[in-house]
């Protein structure tokens, strides 16, 4: 009689007196610093959210989707918002610092933006 896992496609190696299950682990996609924010947003605030895509096993391609718009987001503002504040390689050439301090400033702005946007509305797919 075959074990469930058997019946399920499964198969074993014998090592020793000992039948080992053969498992593999699913290729992961990359996630980066928005999707890992995503997940612990998840994890703290959605929790059967988060579990049913753990348990299903789609959480790493949520997580790296909600990452990918995340930064083609932030690669459409960023530009907008230089043009916007009038930061261009000019300024860089002439005011270092203060061409480091307007991006910094737009680059918490567009976090700001991702986070309402992306991050903290990931609940509205439930």
């Amino acid at each position: 009689m075959k074990s469930l896992f058997e019946q399920n496609g499964g198969t074993y190696t014998k090592v020793g007196d000992y039948y080992i299950p053969n498992l593999t682990v699913p290729e992961c996609k990359p996630i980066d610093k928005y999707g890992m924010l995503c997940g612990t947003y998840l994890k703290n605030y959605c929790k059967a959210f988060y579990n049913t895509l753990f348990i299903s096993g789609k959480l790493n391609d949520y997580l790296a989707d909600i990452d990918r718009q995340a930064n083609k987001l932030k690669d459409n503002l960023l530009p907008k918002y230089q043009k916007l504040y009038g930061v261009t390689e000019q300024l860089k050439a002439e005011n270092q610092m203060k061409w480091v301090q307007m991006m910094n400033t737009i680059t918490h702005q567009i976090d700001e933006v991702i986070l309402n946007e992306l991050i903290y509305q990931s609940d509205n797919d439930l």
